[in-house]
């Protein structure tokens, strides 16, 4: 690792963290308990997707509000809050018994989880580390792939061990008794702040001279809008992925365990790709990859529709996982990039509701394409489609971003 990386090793581990614990509130961890929270509270599928998603929505909106808290000048406080609230949460999803107190603590899993925890840490990754942004975001989203790895085996094994409610109740303990104590050895000390580049990365003189967008600007720069048909594709369509597991496996005749078993190659490949993509970035910058990023998810979802064999689907995940990786890093390192650091909380607020909110579609969409009769099978096939279709946008607004930063 680069001397300056090192030297602020204490920082990524920080990220690592922040981002391993949004697993508590991300779908492929959620949706393990939804068999047993559809049982317990009298749901179908369909109620409980409407909640999922009314729930995720309610995140996206908040988190556009309250993001721009990662512009305080220490971070240490906000991150150390945001994970008590996660710990709250999953705890009391162990004695959740209404569907109106489900939504409420899907809300807070969402919020907490999938939108703070992660925005918390790349706001961090892009003011500390200006001279190494692209390698200390890849490195800090190693999280991801991290609990994506190991958290799912974990919670089965528990499920059938302790029950459900049990195993809600070890992911609080171990937020509240491992996450949080730790984070707040890591943030003790924090860079300083003064957003042109002093950090454990070195500083970056062209950081003082460049422009900082507010977040107003940002909501009147038509670039911005043109990159979200790229953005938006990733957690609109992995979310698509992961919450129809169940039946897109039943309609295909397959056992479940060919799914869960191929978590590993998608971790994997999220973690390599993530790699490459930093340093790709920190070369070359983040424009470089915005017109392939897309491409190996529409062909994992397109080779989904069309496999006729179980074996396939960790070639699929594994391709997912690539456009996994590259988005973690390119999200994380694109906004700096366009728009500079002094708001970058702000910013990046906006830009993470807008992925939230996207995730929040997915299984609504999905969910009411079933009930009319469309496959599961045929929908992720046309969603490969829109990432291609996709890719090839991006490619064209890479040219702007690239005059963008050129200007």
């Amino acid at each position: 690792m680069p001397e300056t990386l090192r030297a602020g090793a204490r920082w990524l581990i920080a990220g690592w963290l922040m981002t391993l614990s949004s697993s508590f509130g991300q779908t492929f961890f959620v949706s393990i308990f939804a068999g047993h929270l559809q049982a317990s509270l009298a749901l179908s599928a369909g109620a409980f997707g409407t909640l999922y998603s009314v729930a995720t929505l309610a995140s996206a909106a908040t988190l556009m509000a309250v993001g721009k808290v990662t512009d305080r000048p220490r971070l240490r406080f906000v991150a150390i809050g945001m994970m008590a609230g996660l710990a709250l949460t999953a705890g009391l999803m162990s004695v959740v018994s209404h569907p109106a107190m489900l939504v409420v603590l899907l809300f807070g899993l969402r919020f907490f989880g999938q939108g703070m925890m992660s925005h918390v840490a790349m706001t961090g990754m892009g003011r500390w580390f200006p001279k190494a942004r692209g390698k200390a975001v890849s490195l800090a989203a190693l999280g991801h792939p991290s609990g994506e790895a190991v958290f799912p085996l974990i919670a089965v094994t528990l499920i059938g061990a302790l029950g459900w409610r049990q195993t809600w109740l070890a992911g609080a303990a171990f937020l509240a008794l491992v996450a949080i104590p730790a984070m707040a050895v890591l943030l003790a000390r924090e860079p300083s702040d003064d957003r042109t580049g002093a950090g454990p990365a070195g500083g970056d003189p062209l950081e003082d001279d460049r422009r900082h967008w507010t977040r107003a600007e940002v909501l009147r720069d038509g670039l911005f809008y043109a990159l979200q048909p790229g953005v938006l594709a990733p957690p609109f369509v992995l979310t698509a992925v992961f919450f129809t597991q169940v039946p897109m496996m039943a309609e295909k005749g397959w056992p479940l365990t060919w799914f869960a078993g191929a978590f590993p190659v998608y971790a994997a490949t999220t973690v390599l790709t993530s790699l490459v993509a930093g340093v790709v970035i920190d070369r070359v910058g983040a424009r470089r990859i915005l017109p392939v990023y897309l491409l190996p998810m529409g062909m994992a979802a397109v080779l989904i529709g069309v496999a006729e064999d179980p074996v396939l689907i960790p070639v699929a995940l594994g391709l997912a996982g690539m456009t996994a990786g590259g988005a973690n890093t390119l999200l994380g390192a694109l906004w700096a990039e366009l728009y500079g650091t002094r708001h970058l909380g702000a910013v990046r607020g906006l830009a993470t509701s807008g992925l939230v909110f996207a995730s929040a579609l997915s299984p609504a969409l999905v969910g009411l394409l079933a009930d009319a009769g469309i496959p599961v099978t045929t929908t992720l096939m046309a969603l490969g489609g829109y990432s291609v279709a996709a890719a090839g946008l991006m490619g064209v607004v890479a040219v702007r971003v690239g005059r963008r930063r050129v200007a």
